[in-house]
């Protein structure tokens, strides 16, 4: 365990002022910011800032001798930034941040009594934004959780808000074990009053270390609110109660003391070790990952986007159709070419909620995964396979867990 820390958990004002001298000049504010990579200590090193493509910390720090004689569990948290990790421009500025900022290691140091409910470890994965890591990225982030799994018992991560929904379910639907798996974040920087930091790192770190959701996948925990990876989604872009799952709901909730859990997945259900998701990434390559985009529908809408996207090597595109998937006649003489050379689509619907099924020669229905999540599964089974019929399947299996 890393010594403790004195910082206030909202007033980490001296690591923040010196981070924030190696972030590149740019104006302060929540996208502006969310680009920005740091150099930071974590753990078990430094995460280097670059250019283009900044290294990731994939270094498993060991649990320590006195965490496996403890009867606590051990939790390691690895943070990847975020506006939880932001550095606001005063104690008030709710908007004015640098997301991505200060350390995962102090934001632990500083939580009190987390000593009581678990042995916490830190890794720095990075700090960013979370729309400014790549898919390879995810690959090493995943392959990372699964690596520290077979040492600890339970796994949390810190991320972004923005696209924690594919943050998540990418994990959901690669991670091997079955140990805990949960992603937090927050909708306000660390170092604001009333900010939800905290309560949401200290609350994931307590349902990672009580088991609740073994087998569960990853979950995703905010606002004291539990919800599967798979069909939950931002719905604000400011308020605190963002993250909802339509039709289904949250499975449970963390009142103090209390956890409660109200549902299950189906893979919950199963014998331990006989739910794994079909995509190991221990047995492809990064290169392997298949480029796959989205094309919403709209009024008159042109099917240029889905030519650009098959002339851009696209494998595979998600329509986010009106309704219950509708798109109009131009996208549709767009799709049918594309079919015919060789791109396999899905088929969703804007509205936020619903299923649509069907499907058709080249065409898989999306039943209520989300656009953006069924990019997530269609980028995942055509980077595992080519045929139509195997990808179509994991969609009518692992893309719709009926129980």
């Amino acid at each position: 365990m890393s010594k403790q820390s004195n910082l206030r958990p909202w007033a980490v004002w001296s690591t923040a002022a010196l981070t924030a001298l190696t972030i590149s000049l740019s104006p302060i504010g929540t996208y502006a910011a969310q680009a920005a990579t740091v150099e930071v200590s974590g753990t078990t090193g430094a995460v280097q800032t670059t250019s283009s493509a900044p290294a990731r910390n994939t270094s498993i720090p060991a649990v320590s001798e006195s965490s496996k004689q403890s009867a606590l569990p051990n939790v390691l948290v690895i943070g990847t930034g975020g506006t939880i990790a932001g550095q606001s421009e005063d104690a008030t500025s709710f908007q004015n941040y640098r997301a991505g900022t200060l350390p995962i290691e102090e934001m632990v140091d500083a939580l009190p009594d987390k000593q009581k409910i678990a042995d916490v470890s830190t890794l720095q994965f990075g700090n960013s934004g979370s729309g400014s890591y790549t898919m390879a990225d995810l690959y090493d982030l995943s392959l990372t959780v699964d690596k520290a799994l077979a040492q600890y018992d339970s796994v949390v991560v810190t991320t972004g808000t923005d696209t924690m929904e594919e943050i998540a379910y990418f994990l959901d639907m690669t991670v091997q074990s079955d140990k805990p798996v949960v992603i937090t974040g927050s909708m306000r920087p660390w170092t604001v009053i009333g900010s939800d930091a905290q309560a949401n790192l200290y609350n994931a770190i307590k349902l990672a270390g009580s088991g609740r959701t073994t087998s569960f996948g990853t979950v995703l925990m905010l606002n004291d609110t539990i919800q599967l990876a798979r069909g939950v989604t931002k719905t604000n872009d400011y308020r605190t109660d963002t993250f909802e799952t339509p039709m289904l709901g949250a499975v449970g909730y963390i009142d103090e003391e209390n956890i409660r859990i109200y549902r299950a997945p189906a893979r919950a259900l199963k014998p331990e070790g006989t739910a794994k998701p079909a995509f190991d990434l221990s047995k492809i390559t990064k290169a392997d990952l298949a480029k796959v985009e989205i094309a919403i529908s709209y009024q008159e809408a042109g099917g240029e986007a889905i030519e650009g996207f098959v002339n851009g090597g696209a494998k595979g595109i998600v329509t986010s159709g009106t309704g219950a998937g509708g798109i109009s006649r131009a996208m549709g003489q767009a799709r049918t070419k594309a079919v015919e050379e060789g791109v396999i689509f899905v088929t969703t619907t804007r509205t936020g909620s619903g299923s649509v099924y069907g499907g058709g020669n080249g065409v898989i229905a999306g039943d209520n995964l989300s656009p953006q999540q069924a990019r997530i599964l269609l980028m995942l089974g055509l980077s595992f396979s080519d045929d139509f019929e195997t990808i179509k399947t994991w969609f009518e299996t692992y893309g719709t867990p009926e129980v």
